[in-house]
């Protein structure tokens, strides 16, 4: 067939060029055997995404999840192929204890004014702050769709242009801000208020999170139709990957003799609890996507010298109460409750206050309009603590039903903040160390492609794309808002 050698001659003579023509050039290594990652979260199931995307098809991929798939989401799930809804609108309104200090306008405009009269410029300030952090942030998946990779967190905040997030990360909000001169009263009555909305915990967080606490109350978030865990599902079905239902019990470095030559090589045992019993897997590439502390992941790493280390940072309890039932607007002093019209109360720091934020819970399924406050409708209500049922009738006038779930949601901050590493092990990589940072779930899925791209890199020792230097230079000189990064802290 004359077309064969056509084709086949450019082909050969590319591989000349690349291979300078050399008998004896080092063949590529063959593709992992099987790869694991442990927890179902947004950070696991984005991780078999991208380990899919990068190691093709014929690569097994085991995904472990000891429970349902994390059911508190809000993340872009545009590559999931999901549809979405606007996140829950309404009026928000700050509770001091015994009244409500600040309650936004249904017109923007007066919102503004009435920000401006209260607070000065702060509210203006730190709205700068962070959208020209966001322009910075946004470089990090330029980096990602170069397959650019990094092996600690802070390289990778570093490379973005956020060696200012590094110092950041030595000091709380509320240092932060007092240093810049915000007002003691903007800090306490509506930066407390959205950190404790976000991570229950006050200004005492560190200030990236505190800064990235302003994005998660911003009015253009929204989530996903029938539910966010629909992420999860949506993106372990594209990776074709196994879910696997087991708590994981240990890790168990293993040397075995691998491949036809029968020479030794290193595998990762995973030792997990499955409905048939303890059970073993090996795996050559091992992620690990759920925090490694006791109470949420107690695994035990054996044969690794020198040791894994523990990382014994607390994990803040947050109870979320869902309520079906009618609130008591006299709680938050309204002497005439037809005067409510808040679907959205944070609250300052208190020792009377029982509960970080009440909302109205808004629907997973498009619905025509909202439910007024004050009718019979499910409101959201986050505490530390599970919810008295002398607590429940200060809130509401009436309920009919109760539904509570505690979960260990995000680290405790407490500055200064050092990040665990990435890389745990040759082949075994850490997503969650990032989260001493910030906990967002679109942080959570950046980490999960770096991890991906480094585990890539590593097994076909692509090293030329992890770690590159001067990259937070190139993305100074190419932004055309430069002058204004580098001037982000007079914000």
């Amino acid at each position: 067939m004359p077309a064969e050698p056509l084709v086949l001659l450019p082909l050969l003579l590319l591989a000349a060029v690349r291979g300078g023509g050399a008998s004896g050039a080092e063949e590529p290594p063959a593709p992992p055997a099987r790869i694991g990652v442990i927890g179902a979260g947004i950070g696991g199931t984005a991780a078999a995404y991208f380990l899919r995307e990068k190691f093709g098809r014929g690569v097994p991929i085991d995904v472990f999840e000891r429970g349902e798939l994390f059911w508190a989401l809000k993340l872009c799930s545009s590559f999931a192929g999901l549809s979405t809804l606007k996140s829950g609108t309404g009026l928000l309104g700050v509770y001091s204890g015994e009244e409500i200090v600040f309650k936004e306008s249904s017109c923007n405009l007066r919102t503004i004014v009435k920000l401006l009269r209260r607070y000065g410029l702060d509210p203006l300030r730190i709205y700068v702050w962070v959208q020209i952090s966001l322009i910075g942030f946004m470089r990090i998946y330029c980096h990602q769709s170069r397959d650019l990779a990094f092996s600690t967190n802070e390289g990778l905040l570093y490379s973005i242009g956020w060696d200012l997030v590094l110092r950041m990360l030595n000091q709380s909000m509320g240092e932060n801000l007092k240093k810049k001169r915000y007002s003691q009263k903007f800090i306490r009555e509506l930066v407390t208020p959205v950190t404790r909305f976000n991570y229950g915990q006050g200004a005492t967080v560190n200030s990236v999170a505190g800064y990235a606490s302003f994005i998660g109350v911003d009015s253009g978030l929204w989530s996903v139709e029938g539910g966010n865990k629909l992420v999860c599902v949506g993106l372990l079905s594209a990776s074709k990957a196994q879910l696997i239902s087991g708590a994981v019990l240990s890790v168990e470095l293993k040397t075995q003799p691998k491949g036809r030559s029968g020479e030794p090589a290193e595998l990762y045992e995973v030792t997990y609890l499955s409905e048939t019993g303890v059970t073993t897997a090996l795996y050559d590439i091992l992620l690990i996507a759920t925090p490694l502390q006791c109470e949420i992941a107690n695994i035990t790493f054996q044969n690794f010298n020198p040791p894994i280390p523990e990382f014994s940072r607390p994990y803040h309890q947050t109870v979320t109460t869902l309520v079906h039932g009618r609130i008591n607007t006299t709680f938050f002093g309204y002497r005439d409750p037809s005067q409510f019209d808040l679907s959205n109360i944070f609250t300052m720091e208190n020792p009377k206050i029982f509960m970080d934020s009440i909302v109205i819970h808004s629907p997973v399924q498009k619905t025509t309009a909202p439910e007024p406050p004050l009718s019979l409708t499910i409101w959201r209500v986050l505490s530390h603590e599970p919810l008295t049922k002398e607590q429940l009738s200060l809130l509401f006038v009436s309920y009919d039903s109760v539904e509570e779930k505690k979960w260990l949601a995000y680290p405790r901050y407490s500055p200064p903040e050092k990040t665990p590493p990435i890389i745990l092990h040759d082949r075994m990589y850490y997503l969650n160390g990032i989260e001493l940072t910030t906990s967002a779930i679109e942080i959570s899925a950046i980490a999960a492609k770096n991890a991906a791209l480094l585990a890539h890199h590593h097994w076909y020792k692509k090293l030329d794309k992890v770690d590159q230097e001067g990259l937070q230079d190139d993305s100074k000189q190419s932004s055309r808002l430069g002058t204004c990064v580098s001037g982000w802290d007079q914000f």
